[in-house]
């Protein structure tokens, strides 16, 4: 998912798990020139919404292991990132990290929706950690929408 690889970015530059939210947004601004500092920001909003940054004070900490996310050569982010993902897409993508094909994924799903008779979300999430890939976060608003 391109928005976790920006994300962990700045984090595996500077070998840190926390920085000063100044310092994420020079790093995507400044450093690797992949947004406007205001479009840096909006990313702090939408990654922090998804549970991959956790604001403490003017501090951010990774909510994720970043020293593991592969940053591949010539990774450029496109502006879609600054966009908030409904929650199906966020499990989806999820999913699809792992290497399940994402048309299988959401064949499966809808399956599961269908059999189970919950909503789509509900369903992504079971279908998930039938797959073993955790999406606690997720579950937790999930359950709370049920």
């Amino acid at each position: 998912m391109s928005l976790k690889t920006a994300v962990a970015a700045p984090f595996r530059q500077r070998g840190t798990d926390r920085m000063a939210e100044s310092e994420f947004v020079v790093a995507l601004s400044l450093d690797r020139n992949w947004f406007s500092p205001d479009q840096a920001k909006t990313l702090v909003d939408v990654a922090t919404s998804e549970g991959l940054l956790e604001p403490e004070g003017d501090t951010l900490a990774v909510g994720f292991d970043a020293s593991s996310t592969t940053i591949p050569d010539g990774f450029q982010p496109g502006e879609e990132i600054l966009q908030s993902r409904s929650t199906f897409e966020q499990v989806l993508d999820a999913v699809v990290e792992t290497g399940v094909e994402k048309q299988t994924a959401v064949a499966d799903i809808n399956k599961r929706q269908s059999e189970l008779g919950v909503t789509l979300n509900a369903a992504a999430v079971v279908y998930a950690r039938s797959e073993g890939v955790d999406v606690g976060g997720i579950a937790a608003e999930v359950r709370e929408e049920l």
